[in-house]
């Protein structure tokens, strides 16, 4: 049985170059959005905690990688930003080679910490 990872180091060596090196994009825009936010394991996902609560995470999968803002009011409230990609409630799903733009992640991340802070 392979070892879990306990950080989002660890997670990311994990993942195949391609993955690796989209959501490193992701961690540095979420980074952007939340300096103060601390990493964590969550869920078996790297995410993010602001003042104890989870605010975002990312994973890789088979045949994608995906952001959740651990909110499914986030997405909703940026329909119509997310046109074009695949989403559900509270995921958003991208191929490693399109990944999601840095400004959008800011903005999801910044969206997710108002909502906590209402």
């Amino acid at each position: 049985m392979a070892k879990k990872p306990r950080t989002i180091d660890e997670y990311l060596a994990s993942l195949p170059a391609e993955q690796r090196a989209a959501l490193q994009k992701v961690r540095r825009a979420i980074h952007a959005a939340a300096p103060k936010a601390e990493e964590c394991m969550s869920y078996g996902m790297p995410a993010y905690r602001l003042n104890g609560k989870l605010i975002a995470g990312f994973r890789g999968a088979a045949t994608h990688c995906s952001f959740h803002p651990m909110s499914s009011a986030t997405v909703e409230t940026l329909k119509a930003e997310l046109v074009g990609y695949s989403t559900s409630r509270g995921t958003i799903r991208v191929s490693p080679t399109a990944g999601l733009p840095a400004a959008l992640v800011r903005k999801l991340v910044r969206t997710r910490i108002s909502e906590l802070s209402k």
